[in-house]
Protein backbone atom coordinates (compact mmCIF):
# COMPACT_ATOMS: atom_id res chain seq x y z
CA UNK A 1 0.00 0.00 0.00
CA UNK A 2 2.85 2.36 0.79
CA UNK A 3 4.23 2.11 -2.75
CA UNK A 4 1.00 3.64 -4.07
CA UNK A 5 0.86 6.49 -1.56
CA UNK A 6 2.44 9.10 -3.89
CA UNK A 7 -0.25 8.37 -6.49
CA UNK A 8 -3.00 8.67 -3.91
CA UNK A 9 -1.46 11.89 -2.65
CA UNK A 10 -1.35 13.21 -6.22
CA UNK A 11 -5.05 12.43 -6.65
CA UNK A 12 -5.94 14.10 -3.36
CA UNK A 13 -3.74 17.09 -4.21
CA UNK A 14 -5.51 17.43 -7.57
CA UNK A 15 -8.94 17.44 -5.94
CA UNK A 16 -7.91 19.98 -3.30
CA UNK A 17 -6.27 22.31 -5.82
CA UNK A 18 -9.30 22.12 -8.11
CA UNK A 19 -11.74 22.86 -5.27
CA UNK A 20 -9.66 25.84 -4.14
CA UNK A 21 -9.35 27.15 -7.71
CA UNK A 22 -13.06 26.72 -8.33
CA UNK A 23 -13.83 28.58 -5.12
CA UNK A 24 -11.58 31.50 -6.08
CA UNK A 25 -13.15 31.64 -9.53
CA UNK A 26 -16.66 31.57 -8.07
CA UNK A 27 -15.89 34.52 -5.80
CA UNK A 28 -14.23 36.47 -8.60
CA UNK A 29 -17.17 35.88 -10.95
CA UNK A 30 -19.57 37.07 -8.25
CA UNK A 31 -17.54 40.25 -7.75
CA UNK A 32 -16.75 41.03 -11.40
CA UNK A 33 -19.89 40.11 -13.31
CA UNK A 34 -23.33 41.43 -14.12
CA UNK A 35 -26.34 40.10 -16.08
CA UNK A 36 -26.27 40.49 -19.86
CA UNK A 37 -28.41 43.41 -20.96
CA UNK A 38 -28.74 43.47 -24.75
CA UNK A 39 -32.03 43.21 -26.63
CA UNK A 40 -30.73 41.34 -29.69
CA UNK A 41 -28.66 38.83 -27.75
CA UNK A 42 -31.45 38.24 -25.27
CA UNK A 43 -33.84 37.54 -28.17
CA UNK A 44 -31.47 34.88 -29.51
CA UNK A 45 -31.02 33.45 -26.02
CA UNK A 46 -34.81 33.12 -25.72
CA UNK A 47 -34.89 31.17 -28.99
CA UNK A 48 -32.31 28.75 -27.62
CA UNK A 49 -34.17 28.51 -24.31
CA UNK A 50 -37.38 27.56 -26.14
CA UNK A 51 -35.49 24.92 -28.11
CA UNK A 52 -34.32 23.46 -24.79
CA UNK A 53 -37.76 23.81 -23.11
CA UNK A 54 -36.30 26.26 -20.60
CA UNK A 55 -37.82 29.45 -19.27
CA UNK A 56 -34.61 31.37 -19.92
CA UNK A 57 -30.86 31.12 -20.33
CA UNK A 58 -29.08 33.37 -17.88
CA UNK A 59 -25.95 34.90 -19.39
CA UNK A 60 -23.56 37.12 -17.45
CA UNK A 61 -20.79 39.53 -18.43
CA UNK A 62 -17.42 38.84 -16.84
CA UNK A 63 -15.59 42.18 -16.52
CA UNK A 64 -12.22 41.26 -18.01
CA UNK A 65 -10.64 42.34 -21.30
CA UNK A 66 -9.66 39.04 -22.96
CA UNK A 67 -12.10 37.73 -25.56
CA UNK A 68 -13.58 34.51 -24.22
CA UNK A 69 -16.65 32.61 -23.14
CA UNK A 70 -16.83 30.64 -19.91
CA UNK A 71 -18.89 27.87 -18.39
CA UNK A 72 -18.24 28.14 -14.66
CA UNK A 73 -17.98 25.00 -12.48
CA UNK A 74 -21.40 25.86 -11.02
CA UNK A 75 -22.97 25.87 -14.52
CA UNK A 76 -23.28 29.62 -15.04
CA UNK A 77 -22.55 31.03 -18.50
CA UNK A 78 -20.33 34.08 -18.98
CA UNK A 79 -19.17 36.26 -21.86
CA UNK A 80 -16.20 38.48 -21.18
CA UNK A 81 -16.38 42.26 -21.50
CA UNK A 82 -13.77 41.94 -24.25
CA UNK A 83 -16.22 39.86 -26.28
CA UNK A 84 -19.06 42.30 -25.64
CA UNK A 85 -16.89 45.25 -26.66
CA UNK A 86 -16.11 43.62 -30.01
CA UNK A 87 -19.82 42.99 -30.47
CA UNK A 88 -20.66 46.61 -29.65
CA UNK A 89 -18.04 47.79 -32.17
CA UNK A 90 -19.57 45.63 -34.88
CA UNK A 91 -16.59 43.28 -35.16
CA UNK A 92 -18.71 40.34 -34.00
CA UNK A 93 -22.38 39.78 -34.84
CA UNK A 94 -25.17 38.73 -32.51
CA UNK A 95 -25.50 35.26 -34.12
CA UNK A 96 -21.74 34.77 -33.71
CA UNK A 97 -21.94 35.65 -30.03
CA UNK A 98 -25.01 33.43 -29.67
CA UNK A 99 -22.87 30.54 -30.94
CA UNK A 100 -20.46 31.17 -28.04
CA UNK A 101 -23.35 30.99 -25.58
CA UNK A 102 -24.52 27.73 -27.21
CA UNK A 103 -20.99 26.30 -27.04
CA UNK A 104 -20.66 27.07 -23.33
CA UNK A 105 -24.10 25.57 -22.73
CA UNK A 106 -22.75 22.45 -24.40
CA UNK A 107 -19.92 22.20 -21.87
CA UNK A 108 -22.48 22.34 -19.06
CA UNK A 109 -25.04 19.99 -20.64
CA UNK A 110 -22.41 17.39 -21.56
CA UNK A 111 -20.93 17.33 -18.07
CA UNK A 112 -17.54 18.78 -19.02
CA UNK A 113 -17.62 21.33 -16.20
CA UNK A 114 -18.59 18.71 -13.60
CA UNK A 115 -15.80 16.31 -14.45
CA UNK A 116 -12.95 18.84 -14.61
CA UNK A 117 -11.87 17.96 -11.07
CA UNK A 118 -11.56 14.30 -12.10
CA UNK A 119 -9.60 15.16 -15.25
CA UNK A 120 -7.23 17.44 -13.31
CA UNK A 121 -6.66 14.87 -10.56
CA UNK A 122 -6.08 12.04 -13.02
CA UNK A 123 -3.59 14.06 -15.06
CA UNK A 124 -1.71 15.01 -11.88
CA UNK A 125 -1.56 11.34 -10.86
CA UNK A 126 -0.20 10.39 -14.31
CA UNK A 127 2.43 13.13 -14.06
CA UNK A 128 3.58 11.93 -10.62
CA UNK A 129 3.59 8.24 -11.58
CA UNK A 130 5.56 8.76 -14.78
CA UNK A 131 7.98 11.08 -13.00
CA UNK A 132 8.67 8.41 -10.40
CA UNK A 133 9.29 5.72 -13.02
CA UNK A 134 11.17 7.69 -15.66
CA UNK A 135 13.36 9.66 -13.27
CA UNK A 136 14.97 6.39 -12.14
CA UNK A 137 16.47 6.00 -15.60
CA UNK A 138 16.52 9.52 -17.02
CA UNK A 139 16.89 11.76 -13.99
CA UNK A 140 15.56 15.27 -14.55
CA UNK A 141 14.69 14.43 -18.16
CA UNK A 142 12.22 11.87 -16.85
CA UNK A 143 10.28 14.57 -15.02
CA UNK A 144 10.31 16.71 -18.16
CA UNK A 145 8.97 13.85 -20.29
CA UNK A 146 6.30 13.07 -17.69
CA UNK A 147 5.14 16.69 -17.79
CA UNK A 148 4.96 16.59 -21.59
CA UNK A 149 2.96 13.35 -21.58
CA UNK A 150 0.51 14.60 -18.93
CA UNK A 151 0.11 17.90 -20.79
CA UNK A 152 -0.51 16.01 -24.02
CA UNK A 153 -3.20 13.88 -22.40
CA UNK A 154 -4.85 16.97 -20.90
CA UNK A 155 -4.79 18.72 -24.28
CA UNK A 156 -6.30 15.70 -26.03
CA UNK A 157 -9.16 15.53 -23.51
CA UNK A 158 -9.73 19.27 -23.87
CA UNK A 159 -9.84 19.07 -27.68
CA UNK A 160 -12.39 16.28 -27.45
CA UNK A 161 -14.55 18.40 -25.15
CA UNK A 162 -14.35 21.34 -27.56
CA UNK A 163 -15.49 19.24 -30.52
CA UNK A 164 -18.38 17.86 -28.45
CA UNK A 165 -19.43 21.34 -27.32
CA UNK A 166 -19.23 22.57 -30.93
CA UNK A 167 -21.53 19.75 -32.05
CA UNK A 168 -23.97 20.50 -29.24
CA UNK A 169 -23.95 24.18 -30.18
CA UNK A 170 -24.50 23.43 -33.86
CA UNK A 171 -27.48 21.22 -33.05
CA UNK A 172 -28.96 23.77 -30.64
CA UNK A 173 -28.48 26.70 -33.02
CA UNK A 174 -30.11 24.72 -35.82
CA UNK A 175 -33.05 23.64 -33.68
CA UNK A 176 -33.53 27.21 -32.46
CA UNK A 177 -33.70 28.49 -36.04
CA UNK A 178 -30.50 30.53 -35.70
CA UNK A 179 -28.32 28.25 -37.79
CA UNK A 180 -24.61 27.53 -37.79
CA UNK A 181 -23.51 30.34 -40.13
CA UNK A 182 -22.52 32.55 -37.19
CA UNK A 183 -20.64 29.70 -35.52
CA UNK A 184 -18.59 29.07 -38.66
CA UNK A 185 -17.99 32.75 -39.46
CA UNK A 186 -16.72 33.38 -35.91
CA UNK A 187 -14.19 30.55 -36.22
CA UNK A 188 -13.07 31.98 -39.56
CA UNK A 189 -12.53 35.37 -37.94
CA UNK A 190 -10.46 33.80 -35.17
CA UNK A 191 -8.48 31.84 -37.75
CA UNK A 192 -7.78 35.02 -39.74
CA UNK A 193 -6.66 36.87 -36.61
CA UNK A 194 -4.22 34.11 -35.70
CA UNK A 195 -2.84 34.06 -39.22
CA UNK A 196 -3.34 30.31 -39.28
CA UNK A 197 -0.28 29.82 -37.06
CA UNK A 198 -0.15 26.78 -34.80
CA UNK A 199 2.25 25.71 -32.05
CA UNK A 200 5.20 23.51 -33.05
CA UNK A 201 3.81 20.71 -30.90
CA UNK A 202 0.18 20.65 -32.07
CA UNK A 203 -0.57 17.70 -29.77
CA UNK A 204 -0.16 20.08 -26.81
CA UNK A 205 -2.93 22.41 -28.06
CA UNK A 206 -5.88 22.58 -25.67
CA UNK A 207 -8.25 23.63 -28.48
CA UNK A 208 -8.59 22.11 -31.96
CA UNK A 209 -7.46 24.03 -35.02
CA UNK A 210 -10.14 26.40 -36.27
CA UNK A 211 -10.09 24.76 -39.70
CA UNK A 212 -10.80 21.37 -38.10
CA UNK A 213 -13.67 22.81 -36.06
CA UNK A 214 -15.19 24.40 -39.16
CA UNK A 215 -14.81 21.15 -41.11
CA UNK A 216 -16.53 19.20 -38.31
CA UNK A 217 -19.52 21.57 -38.29
CA UNK A 218 -19.80 21.49 -42.08
CA UNK A 219 -19.71 17.68 -41.94
CA UNK A 220 -22.58 17.77 -39.46
CA UNK A 221 -24.54 20.06 -41.78
CA UNK A 222 -23.98 17.65 -44.68
CA UNK A 223 -25.10 14.74 -42.51
CA UNK A 224 -28.23 16.49 -41.31
CA UNK A 225 -29.22 17.64 -44.79
CA UNK A 226 -28.36 14.44 -46.61
CA UNK A 227 -31.40 12.82 -48.30
CA UNK A 228 -32.91 9.96 -46.37
CA UNK A 229 -32.21 6.50 -47.84
CA UNK A 230 -35.15 5.09 -49.75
Amino acid sequence: MLKFSPILLALIYGVVVYIMSAGRLHRELDQKSSPLDDTELEALSRKMARALDLDQIAVNIYEIDPVNGLAAPDGRIFLTRGFINKYKMGEISAPELASVIAHELGHVALGHTRRRWLDFSGQNAIRVTLSMVLSRFLGGFGVMIANWVASGIAARVSRGDEFEADEYAAALLTRAGIGTAGQISLFRKFEAQSGGSQPTFAWLMSHPKMADRIAAIEALEDKWHAPSPQ
